[in-house]
């Protein structure tokens, strides 16, 4: 079991790997099926929305902070890269969103996380060309 200090040390290296402020990338466990899930949420600070970024699933929180750091120091080699453009329900602006994923589902997925899928609308969803 990770301690308090060794998962504060971990969330910090999380998000100085990302270059997320605090405030801007929420830690939330939760307990599913006798197991620990950690979704890493991000929180845009423009329009104060949020996003899955990824979640990972462990024994405890120590073992999903790891998991998680081992992601984030790789991810950008693995996933495609897709830009999104919606707006949601009430809103006058269109915003775009950039995800990592390995398919528009999967960007979709955490576009949506946590919403009911009437509460955004997409108007475009484009992979990026990879460098």
């Amino acid at each position: 079991m990770t301690d308090e200090f060794e998962a504060a040390r971990l969330q910090r290296e999380i998000e100085q790997h990302l270059g997320i402020a605090p405030g801007e990338l929420r830690f939330e466990f939760r307990q599913l099926d006798g197991q620990t899930r950690l979704d890493l949420i991000t929180v845009n600070p423009r329009h104060q929305q949020s996003f899955l970024f990824r979640y990972e699933v462990g024994h405890d929180a120590g073992e999903c902070l790891h998991k998680m750091l081992d992601y984030v120091r790789r991810y950008r080699d693995n996933e495609s890269s897709f830009t999104l453009q919606w707006r949601a329900r009430g809103d006058k602006e269109l915003h775009t969103s950039y995800f990592r994923a390995h398919h528009v589902y999967e960007a979709l997925d955490k576009l949506y996380f946590g919403r009911d899928l009437n509460t955004i609308t997409v108007f475009s969803v484009v992979l990026n060309p990879s460098s």
